[in-house]
């Protein structure tokens, strides 16, 4: 997660009762196609399928959804729609699974104000409905959340949701005195034994996965988690079935959580080229790189935002944010840290080893470390895309990597691609993001557990209905 450089108050999303009121007419449809007890059926027809595989874009597909689960993917000139159901026609767009964050943070801001006060199963909600409205249907929560998590994960997981499904780390494993997690979360530890207890605690939770960070702030703390701890860390969470995730910084670092059986990392590399060494024992072991995280080291080098004037971003946030991001006093205050010629090296490191771990085959994701302040939910991940493919993969593979392949790290065997059995987590685009991966920001519409939400054009937080201009 990292520590944070600024702050200014200001709430960054609409309630969650405005967000309901949005859903309404959606819900009002559902509840008449079903009828009284019966099915709720959509039909989806004429567009091409980005499916979450890997597999090439095809034209002229359909599916068909019931009760928010998909019953029959495939060609158009094969489909047989089924009695009562509500169809519509895709001409010229493209279907894709609902992307997937696998790093983030949820509930902490009020505004660019950043405090665990502010985590409340409200704050949290408003989060997942503004990821969903970006087209970010699932997300995983990494370390700094209150219990309270947990019941709005499982209340999720019993009906169907109208936000981002969440999937959480609760509360991840610092070493006392070192870098990670929150003021606030008694999470340290300091022996071996310690730490063991703490995954127990956890998994005694039903954790979906363990966190542990491993960092020193460019050398600013004592020291970084013994190997010792993070051993302990990494071997019971096996022993509970979970897999073990490291927020890591150093070369060093991740060649010792590798030989100790780490089963992911949660950021790159930062502070020097990976090398063959480092990479085939990556591959060798089948650690995954879940998230490069490069949006985040991206942010950290301007000070003020490249995007403030960008719709996309702008509908999400509230003007007294965009007037205190575009602050020449938050600019100087950012320029003036002892920090901030850090970065840019950092996020080259990040990106070139991002680059190398694909050429050599380890397995990715995508994560974008957003919810801290001035790291904005839902549009970062699409920022994140769009720099992965600039660090040197292509448009499909990093569509893959925030759908399928998340998926498949994740252990959810009913999101992430869109075939028979999923949910219909579906984001739908006006535009190819296979030749142009900033064609996910052409969001036609978002489906969750196949009902429509609202999508970020069709938001204009803390403004009236009409002030944010065109929709598209």
């Amino acid at each position: 997660m990292g520590l944070e450089r600024m702050s200014m108050r200001g709430s960054i999303t609409p309630s969650v009762r405005q967000w309901r009121k949005r859903g309404l007419v959606a819900a009002l449809l559902a509840v008449a196609l079903a009828g009284a007890g019966g099915a709720e059926t959509i039909v989806l027809r004429h567009f091409t399928l980005v499916d979450g595989t890997g597999r090439a874009p095809v034209a002229d597909q359909a599916l068909v959804a019931v009760d928010g689960r998909l019953k029959w993917v495939g060609p158009d000139t094969r489909l047989k729609v089924p009695a009562g159901a509500a169809i519509e026609d895709l001409r010229g767009k493209y279907v894709l699974p609902g992307l997937i964050d696998s790093h983030v943070h949820l509930g902490l801001v009020d505004g660019i104000t950043q405090d665990l006060k502010f985590q409340t199963r409200e704050s949290i909600e408003r989060q997942l409905h503004l990821y969903a409205a970006y087209g970010i249907t699932s997300v995983q929560a990494l370390g700094t959340e209150k219990d309270l998590i947990f019941p709005i994960r499982d209340a999720e997981r019993a009906t169907r949701p109208d936000m981002a499904r969440v999937f959480t780390a609760g509360q991840g494993v610092v070493f006392k005195g070192s870098y990670g997690g929150v003021p606030g979360l008694d999470q340290s530890v300091a022996t071996p034994e310690d730490a063991r207890r703490m995954v127990d605690a956890e998994a005694a939770k039903n954790v979906d996965v363990i966190k542990l960070w491993v960092d020193d702030e460019f050398g600013a703390l004592a020291s970084r988690m013994p190997s010792a701890i993070s051993r302990a860390v990494i071997d019971e969470a096996h022993k509970h079935d979970k897999k073990a995730v490291a927020h890591i910084f150093y070369y060093d670092n991740a060649a010792e959580l590798t030989r100790e059986g780490v089963n992911g990392f949660a950021h790159e590399v930062r502070d020097r080229p990976m090398d063959a060494a480092l990479l085939g024992q990556m591959k060798a072991k089948g650690v995954w790189q879940m998230a490069a995280t490069l949006s985040r080291e991206a942010s950290f080098t301007y000070t003020t935002l490249p995007f403030l004037k960008d719709p996309f971003f702008a509908r999400g946030v509230t003007p007294e944010v965009l007037t205190a991001l575009a602050s020449p006093e938050r600019a100087q205050k950012l320029g003036a840290a002892p920090n901030f010629p850090k970065y840019a090296p950092t996020l080259r490191y990040a990106m070139q080893n991002f680059a190398a771990e694909a050429r050599a085959g380890i397995r990715y994701g995508m994560g974008t470390d957003s919810g801290p302040t001035a790291r904005f939910p839902g549009y970062f991940a699409h920022w994140e895309l769009e720099l992965m493919v600039k660090a040197g993969v292509t448009p499909l593979q990093a569509l893959t990597a925030a759908t399928g392949s998340n998926a498949e790290f994740l252990g959810a065997k009913d999101i992430g691609t869109v075939q028979v059995g999923k949910w219909a987590d579906l984001l739908v685009l006006d535009k190819n993001p296979v030749a142009d991966i900033r064609n996910t920001r052409s969001i036609h519409e978002v489906f969750v557990a196949g009902r429509k939400v609202p999508t970020i054009w069709q938001i204009c937080t803390g403004r009236p209905a009409g002030a944010c201009g065109k929709t598209r």
